[in-house]
């Protein structure tokens, strides 16, 4: 008999820890969350105190059995989830399964964090567990709650009023709503061109100045605006220098650089993304890796503490390992005189973590290399290299101010520095944005002293443009979701993965650009859920969660506070037309027919329409071309897409032949056949290729033919999955038994088998059926949710208030607030 049973979420994380432990220790894994609210109305129960009503996630059923049969045979049970939140959350919904199924009797359950897979670190956290955090259970809680509430109503607004498999978020709205308000920015922006006045000078060596005065007036910006006002002034100065500029004044003096402290999450995905090209999600990924555990040389140990953190703190011993580190390797120079300290600039530090470290800073990344693949290495070599640097010396800069005289018309100031001793930056630069203003380290002046002449080789006068701000990269989002206090960072990830998931947002060169969708969902909601969406508003709602995760707030009249505004605001939202969404712009009038000429989203993309849905004659529709933006869309532009479809001529048969796009793009009709164009473009393409691309699908269609009956409608033909019977005159499918073969089949076999054969699902039908039953939905909205309100209550007691009839250790693990809070 196991005495013990360890649970925590990762398979491999538990190999390690099991390894730690020894025999009389069992750990399983459970593949992260065991347990959701129910994926349907009603999973919250409003009128019950916002009770919840869970159920098993399927694909971890398996998982839960195999803990629950060895939970049988153990005295004691440590619930060993991720110390955060959701690994709080995931511990409890497993007591709450423990218990359901009476297996509290006679075991001690207990809660233990590990915050580094190491020996020692796990050996002192199974010596010393704590109880279940109940507030931090009451924060994860609330936050499913209210992202399921925010989802369950808006989403299905958005499904009727847009296009299916839309949804809306709590945290991903707001976001979204930063990347299309930018995108309106850069839109809107109107450049204004300046000209830079720059002298070309050399003294031993060539180096450039900036003109800084001029008249006796101070340069500014947009001094100079046009061509002839900047021609006009580097004449004057190239007259008054006559090739010579005079020194006047020489500053010189020395500034330090401090190190960044040690990464938090927030921190360690922005500078992935800036210095090895990282996106959030596989800096998550790659550094939940590192923290679980790699095989280094017949010893498997976690190699970075927890990734998941606000916290910029470091352990003691932390501290004096790395200490010694850096007189090793950098040298006793490179070491402060005592260790430095840091400060977290977030003012919702919520989890009582160290910043992200290595757990031994002597396991330096080139040593252990090859045990790693390629993006584990990267990520622990900016792990360790940030970590050792946050406790060295500054660096220091020599810099250099020199002004220097046109004449009497201007004075040009050069300005330089240079790297005097190198302190941090010997392990480590921060990286930066790629818009980011560069400074001037280690750009070198000549010797220069007042009374100096240079030579003046030239005068430049140099056109620019002012810029629009730049889109958000994946570093940039993060760094303002932070600033702004929306989501946290362990959602940043993904918030990015979501929005890019709907389709909501493209990534280009690494920035975002809201798509067309993207825009009329962030639209929607900006102008029907406007406080929903309003930065404050969520991150006051965040500031409110994490208060109730310290225990400071109770989560049901947060709740409440909620969720009968967003009610209202829900319900007086439900007629909203579908052309009020769509954003139907006008581009003109056709021409051809006098009618206008609109732009808008519809069920299956965007198109441009030809009249309106009130004029005698159906509209003509026409869809975008792949890659084509509504914004981008003018009355010309808009125009050419109803040169579809084109007809353009005949196959040898004799069938028409004829081009357009479709639901599924672009494609070539033969007779009543098609054949899709993946390449090709339909308002190019001419008839020797579209015979061609007709040919092949000829081909291909032949190839699948396993059996044909003469006179008659039925084949038997290879598919994707393997051979079927099709009857084309119907279109309805059927599977050929497994013990026969597909050569072998009669016509009479396969009629029968046609007729026992499902029928096939229409798009038509299951529309038309899904309009009543929302309608049906909406009128029972109430008594469904009431309907099972006892058994909601009691999931509703969840953190454990009942737990104290059960044994102690049951009470102790949820019925009093923890000594140590995350």
């Amino acid at each position: 008999m196991t005495n013990n049973v360890v649970v925590v979420e990762s398979p491999a994380k538990g190999k390690t820890i099991e390894k730690y432990l020894g025999k009389d220790f069992k750990v399983l894994a459970s593949y992260g969350h065991v347990r959701d609210l129910v994926p349907k109305e009603g999973a919250v129960d409003i009128d019950g105190d916002f009770a919840m009503k869970y159920q098993l996630i399927d694909r971890n059923q398996k998982h839960v059995k195999a803990i629950l049969d060895a939970v049988k045979k153990a005295d004691n049970v440590y619930l060993a989830t991720d110390p955060d939140r959701e690994g709080e959350a995931i511990s409890w919904h497993l007591y709450e399964i423990l218990k359901s199924k009476k297996l509290l009797e006679g075991r001690q359950v207990k809660r233990v964090a590990f915050y580094e897979i190491t020996k020692s670190a796990v050996a002192d956290a199974v010596a010393n567990p704590r109880e279940l955090a109940t507030s931090l259970i009451d924060a994860q809680q609330a936050r499913r709650a209210l992202d399921y509430l925010v989802g369950f109503n808006i989403s299905p607004l958005l499904w009727r009023k847009v296009k299916p498999g839309l949804s809306a978020g709590r945290v991903q709205s707001p976001a979204l709503r930063m990347i299309v308000e930018r995108e309106e920015e850069i839109s809107k922006f109107v450049p204004r061109e300046w000209w830079s006045i720059d002298a070309a000078a050399n003294k031993g060596s060539d180096f450039t100045a900036k003109l800084n005065i001029y008249q006796g007036d101070k340069v500014g910006q947009f001094s100079f605006e046009n061509e002839d006002s900047a021609q006009s002034v580097r004449d004057t100065l190239l007259s008054a220098a006559n090739g010579e500029l005079k020194v006047t004044s020489v500053e010189k003096k020395q500034r330090r650089r401090n190190p960044a402290p040690p990464f938090t999450t927030s921190t360690l995905q922005q500078d992935a993304s800036r210095k090895i090209r990282f996106g959030a999600q596989r800096t998550m990924r790659t550094a939940q890796r590192l923290y679980e555990g790699v095989d280094i040389g017949g010893e498997t140990v976690g190699l970075i503490t927890y990734m998941r953190t606000d916290s910029v703190n470091l352990a003691a011993e932390a501290v004096d390992e790395i200490r010694k580190e850096i007189v090793t390797r950098y040298g006793e120079d490179h070491l402060p005189s005592s260790a430095r300290s840091y400060s977290t600039k977030s003012k919702n530090a919520q989890e009582a973590h160290e910043a992200i470290r290595p757990t031994s800073a002597a396991r330096h990344p080139d040593e252990i290399k090859q045990y790693l693949d390629e993006d584990q290495f990267k990520l622990y070599e900016l792990i360790w290299s940030r970590a050792v640097a946050s406790q060295m010396e500054p660096a220091i800069f020599d810099q250099v101010a020199a002004n220097m005289a046109a004449g009497d018309a201007g004075v040009f100031r050069a300005t330089g520095s240079t790297l005097r001793f190198p302190g941090f930056l010997s392990a480590y630069k921060e990286g930066e944005d790629e818009d980011a203003k560069k400074d001037d380290d280690d750009k070198r002046l000549p010797a220069l002293e007042e009374g100096d002449v240079v030579k003046l080789s030239d005068v430049l006068a140099e056109q620019h443009f002012t810029s629009p701000p730049p889109r958000f990269t994946e570093a940039s989002l993060v760094k303002v979701l932070e600033e702004y206090g929306i989501g946290r960072p362990s959602t940043y990830a993904s918030i990015i993965q979501t929005l890019q998931a709907r389709e909501y947002v493209e990534l280009e060169q690494r920035r975002f650009t809201p798509t067309d969708i993207g825009k009329i969902v962030s639209g929607f909601l900006t102008n029907h859920f406007t406080r929903y969406v309003d930065y404050e508003f969520t991150a006051h709602l965040e500031d409110d969660l994490d208060a109730v995760s310290r225990g400071e707030k109770d989560w049901v009249p947060l709740m409440r506070d909620f969720w009968q505004p967003f009610k209202q605001t829900v319900d007086e939202k439900q007629d909203i037309s579908r052309e009020e969404v769509a954003q139907a712009r006008q581009l003109g009038t056709d021409p051809k027919t006098g009618k206008p000429v609109s732009v808008r989203m519809g069920r299956y993309g965007p198109f441009v329409q030809i009249g309106t849905k009130d004029d005698e004659e159906k509209p003509s529709f026409a869809s975008l071309k792949p890659g084509q933006k509504m914004d981008d869309l003018d009355l010309e532009l808009a125009l050419e897409l109803f040169k579809l479809p084109r007809k353009l001529g005949e196959t040898p048969e004799g069938e028409p032949v004829s081009v357009a796009i479709g639901r599924f793009g672009p494609y070539v009709r033969y007779a009543n056949k098609f054949v899709s164009m993946k390449e090709d473009d339909p308002y190019t393409v001419e008839l020797p290729r579209a015979l061609e691309l007709i040919a092949e699908k000829k081909k291909a269609d032949l190839e699948k033919i396993i059996k044909l009956f003469d006179d008659s409608d039925i084949q038997i033909l290879k598919g994707r999955w393997g051979p079927y019977i099709t009857d084309v005159s119907i279109k309805k499918n059927a599977k050929i038994p497994k013990d026969r073969e597909p050569e072998s089949l009669t016509l009479e076999e396969c009629q029968k088998l046609i007729e026992e054969a499902p029928e096939p699902k229409r798009r038509g039908k299951k529309a038309a059926a899904k309009k009543p039953a929302a309608k049906k939905k909406t009128a029972a909205k109430k008594p469904a949710a009431k309907k099972p309100a006892a058994k909601k209550t009691a999931a509703k007691k969840a953190p454990a208030k009942k737990n104290t009839a059960k044994k102690p250790a049951a009470k102790k693990a949820t019925a009093k607030k923890p000594a140590a809070k995350e």
